[in-house]
């Protein structure tokens, strides 16, 4: 396999977590009696560019379905984020009635709902028809298709080139990570802006968040990885911003080659801490297999220790890193017997590969157990809130990474 950015062969292995199914491929009871479809969930680390992969096998069309279930609006804390950004930025880029925005990977609308209540013109691009159709829902317009360079110009020649174009946690996602970026070179006017949130391959290294390593994303990156890519596609990084969300993020800003737009310092201090910390080096991409293995561990010791002692474990959130974590680890019903989730489209369906039932969050209450693990970790404060009452009953939380940690 070589490089999906710059072609170069692929020598050296970053993790390893053997075959899993898709992370959002949720089964229904008919699907538990059929075979199941796994892949190899291995990652490289390109010498050349540094950019961290999944190896090929599974494709987009494969990953992203009609029926995907993960819809952005279940999490309020993310409702607020996106709030935030879509107040800040019309007032950083001017928005207005006469501008346009337009969102890749809108999901059920979370954020474009948003620009659409200030009035100003928005489109949402989402493949899935399940979280496009609650979009359209709102009054949002949406292309149902994949982005790429090909769609990108079809929308210029239908008059949508766009003086934003925003991706939250869409970068990771695409398989030909340069044909996208093409695309929003090509979409963005002269002197537009591009925004893309991704999680920050320093962080994921720096705390351990292997179970963020799935199928559907077939990229982890950096800064310095991120500013070769918009090279080649004539675009430039001009701010950045570091944020906590998904466990440390990124929000990267890029224009094109020409634009006016001045180069923020922010740039540089980010580029300067991920050289500080030895990612344009092999030697950062190493030794991170047994860092995984140890959450796992740790994790299966708690799990065995209470099913000894006769006490109960329940999850919550099932979330594609939960996934992630539980089959990595082998974990099954006979250790977690449910996973409780808000998302009305994963409920009364089963973890894929686990299958560990999902059932609505009324069944906490009713079932009270001792411990309570919260797969998605990156809202552990919000779930918590949620759970207060359960709490309040004796009952404690556990997360898994970066460590195991009983509250």
């Amino acid at each position: 396999m070589n490089c999906r950015h710059c072609h170069a062969p692929l020598e050296q292995v970053f993790l390893d977590l053997g075959h899993a199914p898709p992370s959002n491929a949720y089964l229904d009871a008919a699907a538990l009696r059929a075979p199941e479809t796994t892949f190899p969930l291995r990652l490289f680390a390109c010498g050349r560019c540094r950019l961290v992969q999944t190896e090929d096998y599974a494709g987009a069309d494969a990953l992203f379905s009609a029926d995907y279930a993960y819809f952005s609006s279940t999490s309020r804390s993310w409702l607020a984020h996106a709030a935030r950004y879509a107040d800040m930025i019309t007032a950083r880029l001017g928005l207005d009635a006469a501008s346009r925005v337009v969102e890749v990977a809108s999901n059920d609308g979370y954020l474009l709902r948003n620009f659409l209540a200030a009035g100003i013109p928005c489109l949402g691009v989402e493949p899935t028809d399940s979280t496009a159709s609650a979009a359209e829902a709102l009054g949002i317009p949406v292309v149902r298709a994949f982005f790429g360079e090909e769609l990108a110009r079809q929308l210029v020649a239908d008059g949508m080139a766009a003086d934003l174009v925003c991706g939250n946690n869409v970068y990771a996602h695409v398989p030909d990570i340069n044909d996208f970026t093409r695309g929003l070179a090509t979409l963005l006017k002269s002197e537009g802006v591009v925004t893309l949130e991704f999680p920050h391959l320093m962080r994921l290294v720096e705390f351990a968040q292997f179970d963020t390593v799935y199928h559907e994303h077939f990229s982890y990156l950096s800064l310095l990885t991120v500013e070769r890519i918009f090279a080649g596609a004539g675009l430039r990084v001009v701010d950045v911003e570091e944020l906590p969300t998904h466990g440390g993020s990124l929000r990267v800003y890029g224009c094109h080659e020409a634009a006016s737009r001045v180069r923020s310092e922010r740039v540089d201090a980010v580029l300067g801490e991920e050289v500080r910390r030895g990612m344009d080096t092999a030697t950062f991409y190493e030794d991170f297999q047994g860092r995984a293995d140890g959450i796992k561990n740790a994790l299966l010791t708690f799990l065995l220790e209470q099913k000894r002692l006769g006490r109960s474990v329940a999850a919550y959130g099932a979330a594609a890193k939960g996934n992630t974590l539980l089959n990595y680890a082998g974990v099954r019903p006979d250790l977690l017997p449910f996973v409780c989730d808000a998302a009305a489209a994963k409920q009364d369906r089963f973890m894929p590969g686990s299958h560990i039932p999902i059932l609505a969050p009324g069944a906490l209450e009713a079932a009270r157990p001792d411990f309570v693990l919260i797969l998605p970790w990156n809202i552990a404060d919000e779930v918590r809130e949620q759970l207060a009452g359960l709490a309040a009953k004796g009952t404690r939380f556990v997360t898994a990474v970066p460590r195991l940690e009983v509250t």
